[in-house]
């Protein structure tokens, strides 16, 4: 299935809430000419309503982050009245008090400016007459816009993301849509910390996940900072979240698109079926897939690979690749024999297992018992572990998966895998290695077809199917007639046609392994 999805431009965040500062700079606010008086180092605040309020007890109808308006009428010549004044909007979390001065209030209060010093709440005086409706209409209006602002993000992301879920997308574009709203880099972890989905710029990306461990650890609760998080799970169990990294707009707004977020990918995760492969596997795969391809410097990896689990300080890594494995068995492997390492299924039914082991453990060793254990629990004798030599750089990493791929590649449908050890390495596919290597140049290419000329057609099929089989065998004709079910006299009309064809003599040693290196590069092309 394709999935196209609409071009986007550039997303701006959502704007932080109004702060005490910022409604301190408003023209109608200026016009009273205010004066901060106490908790000056405490204005950015921010302001979720407007609340004017004459009570005493003002702070018990107050939910948090108010600025109350008052003229302190109710508060003239009684302290302990002003002092409890002060100290009840503490307790409720107001962002600020503004007084009126006038006839309660001519000047500011000391008790009043002290207790709300001692407690850090922004005392405001405001020396002009000012009509505080006009105040509160002002804030509320763009406390209103904001808000609805919000919303309307929210709702357009959620549209956004439940037609890609309808559509069978696959979850990085989920989350590139996430990203991309939120204006920073999103990072989705399971309850280990352990990151299994990113998207965003790659460098705001991959400064987030430098210091993975230490960050994530140290972010919760921090959501002043721009780090807002969203629990991941369904039916009473929770299995991971989804952050929003450095998040610069409006907090609320923020926790309003994380929310979107986790539902939508809580969707997509319930509708992938048990078939469909864990985020854990698609992290894994698309990193391994990365490091084969050379297409990203491994170095650039190391973030990812660090926060996907992998440990990568004072490592030996250990390439491998297992033909026809399965990757939840070879997972479950991993997990008994205690080995760190990272698993991910490959094109063409192998799949890519990078040890990552301490320094001081033979390395040969354990990748040939961890080859023997899966034999041994899978029941498969012609399981075929291919391996590369160990790197202790991380930089040589990708060149060694890329080996272990091609000597997996060497032995695949090869005669004499039942002859080959646990872990085949490349000193074991001599010939057949070598002419996978050159398989992509083009003299080689020109070779096989000038070689095989006269049978590489539809007529040829069968007689190329003996051929094969033929010098597979060492030119065996009695086991060549067995295989293929005809009687030898058969075979030697057979041989005798391909000979005609070819125009040589496979009695011949040099022509006979000229047609051999010949039909391995055809067959490794046609691979």
């Amino acid at each position: 299935m394709t999935i196209t999805l609409e071009p986007w431009g550039p997303v701006e965040p959502l704007e932080p809430a109004l702060s005490v500062r910022q409604v301190l700079a408003l023209e109608r606010v200026l016009a009273g000419e205010p004066e901060v008086v106490a908790g000056a180092g405490q204005l950015d605040r921010p302001v979720r309503w407007v609340h004017v309020a004459e009570a005493a007890d003002v702070g018990v109808m107050l939910s948090g982050g108010e600025m109350v308006l008052t003229t302190g009428v109710l508060l003239a010549g009684d302290e302990n009245a002003q002092t409890e004044y002060i100290q009840s909007l503490h307790r409720a979390e107001a962002a600020a008090v503004v007084l009126g001065l006038g006839r309660a209030f001519p000047a500011p209060p000391a008790v009043m400016r002290r207790a709300a010093e001692r407690c850090g709440l922004p005392m405001v005086v405001l020396h002009r007459p000012f009509p505080f409706a006009e105040l509160t209409e002002e804030v509320q209006s763009r406390l209103v816009r904001r808000k609805f602002a919000a919303v309307s993000l929210s709702e357009a992301v959620r549209t956004t993301l439940t037609g890609l879920i309808t559509a069978g997308a696959p979850l990085q574009p989920l989350l590139d849509v996430i990203a991309q709203h939120a204006a920073c880099p999103v990072v989705v972890t399971n309850l280990a910390h352990r990151v299994l989905a990113t998207a965003g710029e790659r460098s705001a990306v991959d400064d987030v996940l430098r210091d993975w461990e230490r960050i994530a650890r140290q972010a919760g609760g921090s959501e002043g900072d721009g780090w807002i998080r969203a629990e991941l799970g369904g039916r009473g169990e929770r299995w991971g979240q989804i952050m929003l990294c450095g998040h610069r707009g409006d907090t609320a707004g923020g926790r309003l698109l994380a929310d979107r977020a986790a539902e939508a990918l809580v969707l997509h995760r319930m509708l992938g079926g048990a078939s469909a492969h864990t985020w854990e596997e698609q992290s894994a795969q698309s990193l391994l897939t990365d490091l084969i391809s050379g297409v990203v410097p491994a170095r650039q990896l190391l973030p990812r690979a660090r926060a996907a689990g992998l440990p990568v300080n004072r490592r030996t890594f250990v390439p491998l690749v297992v033909r026809d494995g399965d990757s939840a068995q070879l997972e479950r492997m991993l997990r008994l024999l205690g080995m760190p390492g990272l698993v991910a299924e490959l094109a063409d039914g192998a799949t890519a297992v990078l040890l990552s082991l301490a320094r001081d453990q033979d390395a040969e060793a354990l990748a040939a018992h961890f080859a023997a254990r899966l034999r041994t629990e899978s029941g498969e004798s012609r399981t075929v572990v291919a391996a590369a030599d160990p790197r202790t750089v991380w930089e040589d990493v990708p060149a060694g998966l890329r080996e272990a791929r091609h000597v997996a590649d060497a032995v695949a449908d090869s005669s004499a895998a039942l002859d080959l050890p646990a872990v085949v390495r490349l000193k074991d596919v001599h010939l057949r290695g070598l002419v996978r290597l050159l398989r992509d140049d083009p003299h080689v290419q020109s070779f096989a077809e000038r070689e095989l000329d006269g049978l590489l057609c539809a007529a040829g099929d069968d007689l190329l199917a003996v051929l094969r089989t033929y010098l597979a065998t060492g030119r065996n004709k009695s086991r060549t007639a067995q295989l293929h079910h005809v009687s030898r006299p058969a075979l030697y009309r057979r041989l005798e046609a391909i000979e005609g064809r070819l125009g040589v003599d496979l009695d011949d040693f040099e022509q006979a392994a000229s047609v051999h290196i010949a039909l391995l590069a055809h067959d490794a092309q046609q691979g």
